[in-house]
């Protein structure tokens, strides 16, 4: 089976920041503003203008930004104190920082059909690539990249903008209570202080409004021993429940998702995005994707027909546990089904009438090969091919060495594997064995294109590459 490895490298850069609040302690916050308040209009406008010529290029409006982080520590100033659109925006100025987003790595890539085919060649694909950035703190964010696969699978990829900018949070979200409810009764939550707050609610009401109720409620329930807890797991639930969006003219690879979630306080890691086809052929792009707070490791679900608006959802049921979660592109027999990893060492599916909602996971496969004794998992959700559904997975073997491999999954009963290559694909070569995370090649979904398979893969959590295959070989070297 012959691998061709393309040369394109795509390699962690300091070059493109976002421009970030930057909230230090109340105390340090005070200090900070009286020194600014101190100011003349003078060194006020002097100081202004010299950030706006250092930084304007790093941002699409810096204005604004500098406005809205003022916004963030305006009520510390006396409400008696009339300030100047360039005081605003100088104290703005002080709580702002630039963070390098892409600094560390540049890894775990996805790689789905561009929703916008318009302009491509005869036989050529336009995609999305999205990459796990890795920064300062090691914290992980999406960004994404665009390209072309020509029709003899060259990969083009477009250069990205130099200005990079997180969405704009949908401040007041809709919730759906018998969804809430069943997310609260997952996580044990469903008691009396949780029915006092939700029954009374519509079905569809705000997050305004369900906060503002709960503090009533438990105020007047304190006496409940749960009651702060009941209180806690219903506003951390309503909170990673969440819709972002960015301006529809700012370019895709300009977009950032970066954590905003109490549950992904230290990073979004490890998106499968996939294109999923409802029943009626609306196509739109879903990844499974990892939350991590610093301690816990949750699986969560986004979903977006256009990179334009995105929506944030938890996932629920005894399935939905740990990474490497994967979501079909389509129902199969009038379910939506997912690969899981719920026990972090074989592969599962599992199938659901909600997409929310992840139980009962059937075993279809476990370690068999020296190569990955010691864990098995997906590497993105399956391809559907004539043949099956093609599933790319990597195996973890000595001296904790990540590689590639691919197995067959029947199309209508995808618990049945029908073929297993019993060698990597992929294994870590030459440079690829040093980076972030040494020996470890990794990717989080491929294409079929023309008959090859494409695979955006990291090269030890590092940088990312491309390799192609032809589907045929591939298949013909299964058992």
């Amino acid at each position: 089976m012959k691998v061709k490895r393309c040369k394109l490298k795509i390699e962690p850069s300091p070059i493109r920041v976002l421009i970030r609040p930057f909230i230090p302690g109340e105390e340090r916050i005070k200090l900070i503003l009286m020194r600014i308040l101190s100011l003349s209009p003078k060194q006020v406008h002097s100081e202004l203008k010299r950030i706006k010529k250092e930084f304007s290029a790093k941002a699409f409006k810096i204005e604004d930004l500098l406005i809205d982080h003022y916004e963030r520590i305006k009520h510390h100033i006396p409400q008696d104190r009339f300030l100047q659109l360039e005081q605003k925006l100088l104290i703005g100025a002080y709580f702002t920082h630039e963070y390098s987003l892409e600094s560390t790595a540049l890894c775990n890539p996805s790689i789905v059909p561009h929703y916008d085919q318009s302009g491509v060649g005869d036989g050529e694909l336009k995609f999305i690539l999205s990459l796990r950035a890795i920064g300062e703190g090691h914290i992980s964010s999406i960004v994404f990249r665009e390209g072309i696969i020509t029709r003899d699978h060259q990969i083009v990829l477009f250069p990205p903008n130099p200005i990079v900018a997180e969405p704009r949070k949908v401040s007041d979200p809709i919730i759906v209570k018998s969804l809430f409810i069943r997310k609260l009764a997952e996580l044990g939550a469903w008691n009396q202080l949780s029915r006092l707050i939700l029954e009374p609610l519509e079905e569809n009401f705000s997050l305004s409004t369900l906060m503002s109720h709960a503090i009533r409620v438990t105020r007047e329930n304190i006496h409940l021993d749960y009651s702060q807890g009941t209180f806690d797991v219903i506003r951390t639930l309503a909170h990673n429940n969440y819709e972002v969006y960015f301006p529809e003219n700012q370019p895709i690879s300009s977009r950032v998702i970066f954590p905003s979630s109490p549950s992904e306080m230290n990073g979004i890691e490890d998106a499968r995005f996939v294109v999923l086809t409802e029943e009626g052929g609306h196509k739109k792009y879903y990844a499974t994707y990892t939350a991590y707070d610093g301690k816990v490791i949750l699986p969560q679900l986004l979903e977006t027909d256009n990179f334009n608006n995105f929506k944030f959802i938890t996932l629920n049921g005894n399935a939905a546990k740990n990474k490497g979660m994967a979501l079909f592109p389509r129902k199969i027999n009038g379910q939506y089904v997912m690969l899981s990893r719920h026990d972090n060492e074989n592969l599962y599916v599992v199938f659901s009438e909600n997409i929310h909602f992840w139980y009962d996971p059937i075993k279809i496969m476990q370690p068999s090969f020296p190569w990955e004794f010691v864990q098995i998992g997906n590497c993105g959700s399956p391809i559907e091919i004539d043949e099956g559904w093609l599933v790319l997975m990597h195996g973890v073997g000595p001296m904790r060495k990540y590689c590639i491999s691919a197995f067959l999954l029947d199309k209508n009963n995808p618990t049945r594997v029908i073929g297993r290559l019993s060698d990597p694909i992929l294994k870590p070569e030459g440079d690829e064995k040093e980076g972030y995370v040494p020996n470890v090649v990794y990717t989080c979904g491929a294409i079929v294109h023309n008959k090859r398979l494409v695979i955006p893969y990291a090269m030890s959590d590092y940088a990312t590459k491309f390799a192609t295959l032809d589907l045929k070989d591939l298949l013909n070297e299964m058992s």
